[in-house]
């Protein structure tokens, strides 16, 4: 019975999070971003996002109030940068860094 409990339990969080499009871009306009970001329950998430140059950056979040987020993007040539970003639950925007150069986004 334990166990029924315990895998049952697994599977209602697991089911407690949202999973949004992100649209975003360089400052200078020299790169577009796409990708997801999924929030959990817990108040924390990933954010992934694919550029129209090949490069592939994620991260993880954590909010630091009811509304606004904050974490660290690693990317796969090495790059990283920390984002924010404000949230109303089923959208929102934020700012970031990858390799010292800002960028810029939008969720939902």
């Amino acid at each position: 019975m334990r166990i029924f409990v315990g895998i049952s339990l697994f599977f209602s969080v697991a089911a407690c999070s949202m999973t949004l499009p992100v649209n975003g871009r360089m400052s200078d306009g020299s790169e577009i971003f796409t990708g997801s970001a999924t929030g959990y329950m817990d108040g924390g998430g990933t954010l992934t996002i694919n550029s129209n140059k090949g490069r592939s950056c994620s991260g993880n979040f954590v909010y630091v109030t009811g509304r606004n987020g904050e974490g660290v993007f690693t990317c796969d040539d090495g790059q990283s940068g920390p984002f924010k970003f404000v949230s109303t639950g089923t959208r929102g925007a934020g700012t970031g860094e990858i390799g010292g150069n800002s960028f810029t986004f939008t969720f939902g």
